[in-house]
C-alpha cells in the first residue's frame, strides 16, 4: 500500500480568492500527474493569512465560499483526489450576534475535504490562538467535531485525521483523531515566523507522534503578509517522532510524501532540505518580507536614506537581494555634521550593490530653518531641537521623491532604537516600511557580517564596506556624536531589552541577573515615554516572538513605573 500526498506549500495572497483558487487547482492538477492523491493547502488557503477585519464581512466569507466551490468544480475530473482547503466559513449557526456593542461569532477557521467535485467533510479549528500576533477569538468560534476521511483507493486507502495549526499544539485533538480511526495525522497550518519557531515546531509535532502512535504531516504557508512573515518549512514525522522529511523554507514548494504500509504501520518519505542557520532564516524573512509587501501592494520600487552608517547599509543589502538593483534607489542626505568617511562609505556601498546613488544636501534648507526659527530660539542654547530639524529635512526630502516617483520609503531604524525613542517622529522614522524594525543592534552588527560572508541572491559578495560595519554608531547630528553618548553599550542595552520587553521579566528580575539598576530603570522608563511614537511608526517586518507590534499593546498614558 502507498499513497503519495502533496503539500502545496505556496505563497497566497490575503483577500485574492480567485488568484488562490487557481494556485490550488493548478497545484492539484501538477500534484495528481506526479501520482499524488491527497494535496493539502495551507490553513486558510483559500483567502490567506491573516484577513483580520475582512472576516467580520460576510461578502467576504461568501467569496471564499464560491472560491472553495469553484476549486471543486475544476477537480471534479481527477478520480481519486483528495484536496484539504483551508477556508473561514459562516459555522453552522449562521453569522452570530453583531450590533454596534457586541459581537459574538459564529464563523469558523476550517477545512473543507473535497473529493471528485464535493465536499465530502468540513473540520472547524478547535483551539483558536489568542497571544501574540493571533487575534482569533475576535473573529471564530471554535471547532468541537473531529474529522478523518479516507484518502486513497482500494488497498491504498489511508485514514487521515485533520488538524488546523494550534490543534496540534493541544493533546486532545490528535488522541480524539486517533480514537476516531486515524492512521495519519495531517496538520494545515498558517504559523508566523520568528527566529527559531521551525525547531519548536518540529518539536512539538514530535510529541502528538509519541502520545499517538501516529506518522504526521505538516502543511504550512510561505509568504510575507503586512508585517508577519511565513516561511513554509513544511515537514513529516515518523509515528516515533523521527524526521521523515523537510520542504525548503521561504519558497513556494509542491512537497511530496509517500506514505507506505509497512504490515500495521505507515512509514513515511520524502526529502529532506539542509539544516539552516538561524542567520540564514532570518536574512530570508527580511527580502521575502520585502519582496511580499512591494508586490502585493504594487510598489514599483523602494526608496531609502543611505547615510553611511551600519543601519542603513543592512536595509539597502536586503533590498537589493529582494527586488534588484534596478528597484532601488539611494539617496545621501549631507549635512553640517556629516562625516567625509560617511559619504565615502555611502559612495562605496551604492557602488557594490550598483543601486543609484544621489547627494542632496540638506544643509541650505536646515541653515533656512535656523534663520526663521530664530527669533523664537533667542538666548536658547541648540539642542535636540536642532538635530530633530535635521532628521526631518530628509524625512521631507525622502518622501517627496516617494510622491513623485512613486516608489516606497524604507526606513532604517532597528528595534533598540525603536525600543528607547533614538528616533526622530516626523524624520528618519518617516516612510512607508521599516524593515529591520524588529532587529536589536547588535543582531544588525552580526547578520551585517553573515550577509559580507554569504551571498544567498547572487547580488555580490562583501556589499558591505568593512569601516561601515566597525565605526562608533552616530546619527551625525552634532559635532563627534555617537550613539552611546545617549545609550547604554548596545550589548548591555540589547540584553535588557531581550529580558525586559521581549520575556517581560520585572526589572528586579532583570537587576538580580546582574544588571545595574540604574541603566535597568532608564532603559524601561525609555520604553514607556517612547510609545507614542512607536504608536506613528511604520508596519515593520516581524522576527522575534515579541515584536512592537501586534505583539505589544501597551497604553501612551500610564502612570504604571514596572
Amino acid at each position: 500500500m502507498s499513497l503519495k500526498i502533496c503539500v502545496a506549500q505556496l505563497n497566497y495572497c490575503v483577500g485574492d480568492m480567485p488568484g488562490n483558487a487557481q494556485k490550488i487547482i493548478a497545484a492539484a492538477h501538477a500534484a495528481y500527474q506526479n501520482g499524488a492523491r491527497l494535496v493539502l493547502t495551507p490553513e486558510m488557503a483559500i483567502c490567506g493569512y491573516a484577513a483580520e477585519d475582512l472576516f467580520l464581512r460576510p461578502a467576504f466569507i461568501q467569496a471564499c465560499d464560491d472560491a472553495v466551490n469553484a476549486v471543486a468544480h475544476a477537480l471534479a475530473g481527477l478520480k481519486g483526489l483528495t484536496v484539504v482547503v483551508g477556508t473561514p466559513t459562516h459555522g453552522d449557526s449562521g453569522l452570530g450576534l453583531h450590533t454596534k456593542s457586541v459581537q459574538v461569532q459564529q464563523r469558523h477557521n476550517a477545512a473543507r475535504v473535497l473529493r471528485e467535485g464535493r465536499v465530502i467533510e468540513t473540520y472547524a479549528k478547535r483551539e483558536l490562538p489568542n497571544y501574540q500576533v493571533f487575534d482569533e477569538r475576535r473573529y471564530f468560534a471554535p471547532g468541537q467535531g473531529t474529522c478523518v476521511f479516507q484518502a486513497g483507493e482500494g488497498d491504498d486507502a489511508i485514514s487521515v485525521g485533520l488538524l488546523i495549526c494550534e490543534d496540534a499544539w493541544f493533546e486532545e485533538p490528535a488522541r480524539l483523531s486517533r480514537q476516531a480511526g486515524a492512521e495519519l495525522l495531517v496538520v494545515i497550518n498558517a504559523s508566523p515566523f520568528h527566529v527559531g519557531k521551525g525547531g519548536e515546531r518540529e518539536v512539538m509535532m514530535r510529541e502528538r507522534c509519541l502520545a499517538t502512535g501516529l506518522p504526521l504531516v505538516y502543511a504550512h504557508l510561505v509568504g510575507g503578509q503586512d508585517e508577519i512573515v511565513f516561511e513554509g518549512h513544511s515537514f513529516a514525522l515518523q509515528a516515533d517522532g523521527a524526521l521523515a522529511g523537510r520542504a525548503e523554507s521561504f519558497k513556494e514548494n509542491l512537497f511530496d510524501v509517500q506514505a507506505v504500509r509497512a504490515q500495521a504501520a505507515i512509514e513515511l518519505v520524502a526529502n529532506t532540505a539542509p539544516e539552516r542557520s538561524p542567520e540564514a532564516d532570518l536574512w530570508d524573512a527580511l527580502v521575502l518580507g520585502v519582496r511580499d509587501y512591494l508586490g502585493k501592494n504594487g510598489f514599483p520600487g523602494v526608496l531609502l536614506g543611505l547615510s553611511g552608517g551600519i543601519d542603513s547599509a543592512l536595509v539597502l543589502a536586503i533590498a537589493v537581494d529582494a527586488l534588484g538593483a534596478d528597484k532601488v534607489r539611494t539617496v545621501m542626505m549631507p549635512s553640517p555634521y556629516t562625516a567625509g568617511i560617511s559619504l565615502t562609505d555611502a559612495r562605496e556601498m551604492a557602488e557594490r550593490m550598483q543601486v543609484r546613488y544621489d547627494e542632496m544636501s540638506i544643509i541650505p534648507e536646515f541653515e533656512a530653518f535656523k534663520s526663521s526659527l530664530a527669533g523664537e530660539f533667542k538666548g536658547l542654547a541648540e539642542d535636540t531641537t536642532e538635530e530633530n530639524i535635521q532628521a526631518r529635512i530628509r524625512g521631507v526630502f525622502l518622501m517627496a521623491l516617494s510622491n513623485k516617483f512613486g516608489s516606497i520609503v524604507l526606513t532604517t531604524g532597528n528595534k533598540s532604537e525603536m525600543a528607547t525613542g533614538y528616533c526622530t517622529l516626523y524624520g528618519d522614522m518617516a516612510g512607508g516600511f521599516a524593515v529591520i524594525k524588529d532587529l536589536l543592534k547588535t543582531t544588525v552588527f552580526k547578520l551585517a557580517r553573515w550577509r559580507n560572508e554569504n551571498d544567498p541572491y547572487g547580488t555580490g559578495s562583501s556589499p558591505i564596506p568593512e569601516r561601515i560595519i566597525t565605526r562608533p554608531p552616530s546619527a551625525e547630528l552634532r559635532p563627534d556624536q555617537t550613539d552611546q553618548d545617549s545609550l547604554p553599550p548596545y550589548e548591555v542595552l540589547d540584553a535588557i531589552l531581550k529580558r525586559y520587553m521581549e520575556n517581560d521579566q520585572s526589572i528586579e528580575t532583570v537587576v538580580a541577573a546582574g544588571f545595574e539598576r540604574a541603566v535597568v530603570t532608564r532603559v524601561a522608563r525609555l520604553i514607556r515615554i517612547n510609545e507614542y511614537k512607536r504608536r506613528q511608526s511604520p508596519v515593520g517586518i516581524r522576527v522575534s516572538h515579541r515584536s512592537f507590534g501586534k505583539d505589544w499593546r501597551y497604553p501612551i498614558t500610564s502612570k504604571f513605573g514596572e
